[in-house]
């Protein structure tokens, strides 16, 4: 019997008269609340505290009057980090080897955790705790993100009791597809509307609610924003500022955020900066159109991580408003390094790099001017993720500390002066659930890999946490025993035997710069013989790295994605954009079967993305007409409606090797028009298909929401599927560049 439900001490008799009642105790001492705010590819040094430039001071706040982690580690990506976290236990063991978008038919990798596997909602949830999630989740397979679920590995489902959010690995920050508890819902209607505003009103309304309603009970809520993963958007005031800010490159915002780190005592006296990562220009070699270019995409990022700030400032606030505030920790940490996937250019539009597109400095600047809204979701050069991870080596997807150091801010004002200053031990992601659970007086779990460092928040000098890590990410390798890291970056296709490993001594060299191998061959060796050990321990084979276009190849016979023939009804849910069949990118042929009265009148027939990009399907003034979006290139290809009555409206798409597609209209199955799109997409915009309205925004100009076709128009659209050798490479590069 759980704590949740203790035994009943009173007594049964035959009648009440002979019997006594009993109630369990609400005087007994209430357990400190946790809030786990939860920040996306933001790189070690991206928080003021940390040595930023980026105006940060909720978070600022909390490390001064609390603890601040230095060798915090996390895997270098979302869904293993996030998995980590609230099991306790290394990811590949319990399945979650790569994105949760994956399944790879092996145990170690079936993009969910597995079913016997604990979580911290649910062991929190068995000891009196009320547990919130609100924001980002990313543990369910992308074929299980449906209206209709399933929802097993949703969040209700794996111990929260209430969940506000969204499923996948990334979103809009405007029009993003949420999900309430087990359903899916529309995005708020209101003017301003921003998701990180939204999540923080609902954490605001969630804690709100418990205090009020549950006041003797503690409550867990993980606050995980999308901030600050690209799409990179914030009101343009929280940007503007930053321009000049950066106008120094990203080479001088290293040297100065490394000065800063050891001035505030964060990095030791001497840290080198690791060397230029590859690929990465000197700024001094960038002509003027790439700075001004690349200068703005970073004040994006800095405006949208200060926007983030302001929120968790917010329910903060909140928690003091409801003097709670004291008896609430609170832990602050990002998911993994901060990320390259911009590119070289990086984009004002997002949906450019993850479609493959790389647009030059001179292309962008007319488009500045829509930085930060809706249809100006920016993703900022590879040179700018080196500096947000500064003074590491690499990025995200990456074992060197680019993509695994990550800040951990641990506050908790009812600890007492004990609790404050800066802390060196080594810390990982698994040692967060165990080392909560003591600090909240519940029974350590079982079987979990990691250990709790509870003892080192209130003693620096502690003796805490464990002596051996691993990773592997993409065949990427590495290995921390004692103070010593072995660390290689894997070449796919490459025999493991032949990857190059670098040496480290952590003890002295913080920034992992000095590459030792040559000098201490055995303890290489050592190093090497143990990762093996642990791979073996913890599920790591089989070893896998190949392309992101295989990985995907191999998500299995399920999901709308590896259907040939999908029908879709007016009256519907959406289908989410994760179904990865809303793009141009696949050969299909699309047929409305409409009534004889579809001549009449005016309406959508099937709408995928929104003001960023799509295609709209569509009855205008007599005719079918098919109109495609992408990047700001339109083409629209229309042909009229004949007299008599037709019961068959289609297009069909055929994909070129160039990277074009032909469209072709069909009335009743003959061919009355065709256009060539120059360039298809998977990645259309991050909104997916909607059939007979259009819900948000549309990128049409002809047209304007919501467009909704009449009832009894429209029986059914037939999708007809037509595999081509790229559709998995083409999704493949999507979701490298999404997660």
């Amino acid at each position: 019997m759980s704590a949740f439900t203790p035994p009943f001490e009173g007594a049964v008799r035959t009648t009440v008269a002979e019997s006594t009642p009993w109630w369990p105790s609400t005087n007994g001492t209430k357990k400190p609340n946790v809030v786990m705010v939860i920040l996306d590819d933001t790189g070690w040094s991206d928080l003021g505290c940390y040595g930023s430039e980026i105006n940060t001071p909720t978070l600022d706040g909390l490390a001064q009057g609390g603890v601040r982690f230095t060798r915090f580690h996390v895997t270098p990506l979302c869904s293993p980090t996030r998995a980590a976290l609230l099991s306790g236990r290394n990811h590949h063991s319990i399945g979650m080897r790569f994105l949760a978008d994956t399944d790879t038919g092996f145990p170690n990798s079936r993009g969910s955790i597995r079913d016997d596997v604990r979580l911290l909602p649910q062991i929190l949830g068995e000891n009196g705790y009320a547990s919130y999630l609100v924001g980002k989740w990313h543990l369910a397979p992308l074929h299980e993100i449906t209206p209709a679920g399933p929802h097993h590995n949703w969040p209700l489902a794996r111990g929260f009791d209430r969940y506000y959010g969204f499923l996948d690995g990334c979103v809009d920050q405007y029009e993003p597809e949420l999900y309430a508890d087990n359903h899916a819902i529309p995005v708020p209607q209101r003017e301003g509307y921003h998701l990180s505003e939204d999540l923080a009103d609902q954490a605001i309304r969630l804690v709100t609610d418990h205090t009020t309603f549950r006041p003797d009970a503690p409550f867990f809520l993980q606050f995980a924003m999308g901030a600050t993963h690209a799409p990179f958007q914030a009101p343009r005031e929280y940007i503007d500022k930053y321009v000049e800010v950066f106008t120094k490159g990203w080479d001088q915002t290293r040297i100065d955020r490394l000065q800063r780190q050891i001035d505030m005592g964060i990095v030791p006296e001497g840290t080198n900066l690791a060397e230029r990562n590859d690929g990465v220009l000197p700024w001094d070699e960038l002509d003027d159109e790439q700075k001004h270019v690349y200068t703005h995409l970073q004040a994006a990022f800095a405006g949208f991580l200060e926007h983030a700030d302001a929120q968790v400032g917010r329910v903060l606030a909140t928690l003091d408003e409801l003097g709670v505030a004291d008896d609430t920790i609170v832990l602050v940490l990002s998911d993994n390094g901060a990320s390259r996937e911009g590119g070289p250019t990086g984009d004002v539009d997002t949906n450019a790099p993850y479609s493959g597109v790389r647009r030059t400095p001179a292309e962008q600047i007319p488009l500045l001017d829509e930085l930060g809204s809706l249809t100006g979701g920016a993703h900022y050069p590879e040179g700018w993720a080196m500096a947000g991870n500064t003074p590491f080596r690499h990025y995200k997807q990456f074992v060197d500390l680019g993509g695994v150091r990550s800040p951990l801010i641990v506050s908790w004002p009812g600890a007492g002066e004990a609790m404050r200053g800066v802390r060196e031990q080594f810390v990982h992601a698994v040692d967060v659930t165990p080392t909560l659970l003591e600090m909240l007086g519940v029974a350590p779990e079982r079987g979990v890999d990691g250990e709790s460092v509870a003892a080192g928040m209130t003693d620096p000098a502690a003796v805490a946490g464990r002596e051996t890590q691993y990773w592997e990410t993409l065949g990427h390798r590495a290995i921390w025993n004692d103070g010593w890291k072995a660390v290689t970056a894997h070449v796919a296709g490459v025999p493991y035997e032949a990857d190059a490993w670098r040496l480290y001594d952590t003890r002295s060299d913080f920034s992992e710069s000095r590459d030792v191998a040559a000098e201490h061959p055995e303890r290489l060796q050592m190093l090497q013989q143990l990762w093996w050990r642990e791979a073996g321990r913890n599920d790591v084979f089989p070893l896998d790295d190949r392309p992101l276009r295989e990985l995907i190849e191999e998500r299995g016979p399920i999901g709308l994605f590896a259907q040939t023939h999908i029908t879709l009804r007016p009256g519907q849910s959406h289908v989410p954009y994760p179904s990865a069949i809303t793009g141009s990118n696949r050969n299909i042929d699309v047929t409305a079967h409409v009534s004889p009265l579809a001549r009449s009148v005016n309406g959508t027939l099937l709408s995928s993305g929104n003001a960023q990009g799509g295609y709209l399907f569509s009855l205008q003034d007599g005719a079918l007409c098919f109109e495609h979006g992408h990047l700001g290139e339109t083409v629209l290809v229309r042909a009229e409606l004949p007299e008599s009555s037709a019961s068959e409206l289609a297009f069909r798409l055929r994909t070129a090797d160039d990277g074009s597609v032909t469209v072709q209209l069909f009335i009743d199955g003959e061919a009355v028009n065709d256009a060539r799109i120059p360039r298809y997409s998977s990645h259309l915009s991050f909104w997916g298909l909607d059939v007979a309205h259009i819900p948000n925004s549309t990128f049409s100009s002809r047209v304007a929401a919501p467009f909704a076709l009449p009832a009894r128009i429209l029986d059914r659209i037939d999708m007809i599927v037509h595999p081509a050798a790229d559709d998995a490479a083409e999704y493949a590069e999507v979701l490298l560049a999404s997660e």
